[in-house]
C-alpha cells in the first residue's frame, strides 16, 4: 500500500480500493477472495466424508485431485493469470468437488 500510495479509506468501495493498484497485485488478492468461496463447501464435504468413514479410497483420490487442482489454479492466478489456463483449472476442479458432493450425498441417502 505504501509503494502505491494508497491510504485505506473505508468509504471506497472493493473495486476503488482495487483500482488503485497495479494488475498483478489485484491476481493476489483476488485469488486470495477465491480461497475463500468454493473451497470452504470442499472442507464440508470432505469432513462429511471423512466423519461417515468414507474418507478413503476414490473419494480420498478425488479430494487430492481436488486440492491439486485448486493449487494450480492458485500459482497461475497469482502470477501468469492466463484466464483460459485459471477457467480450465477451475473448471476442472468444480468438476471433482461435484463428484465428491455427489458422492457424499449418495452415502447419506
Amino acid at each position: 500500500m505504501s509503494k502505491n500510495r494508497v491510504k485505506p479509506d473505508p468509504r471506497l468501495s472493493r473495486e476503488e480500493f482495487h483500482e488503485k493498484f497495479p494488475p498483478e497485485v489485484r491476481w493476489k488478492s483476488d485469488n486470495y477472495s477465491h480461497l475463500m468461496e468454493q473451497p470452504t463447501l470442499f472442507y464440508a464435504v470432505a469432513l462429511i466424508l471423512a466423519f461417515i468413514g468414507a474418507g478413503d479410497g476414490l473419494n480420498a483420490v478425488l479430494a487430492w485431485v481436488y486440492v491439486a487442482l485448486r493449487i494450480a489454479h492458485s500459482l497461475v492466478q497469482a502470477s501468469i493469470n492466463i484466464i483460459l489456463l485459471r477457467f480450465a483449472l477451475f473448471a476442472a476442479a468444480s468438476l471433482v468437488l461435484l463428484a465428491m458432493a455427489v458422492r457424499a450425498a449418495l452415502l447419506l441417502l
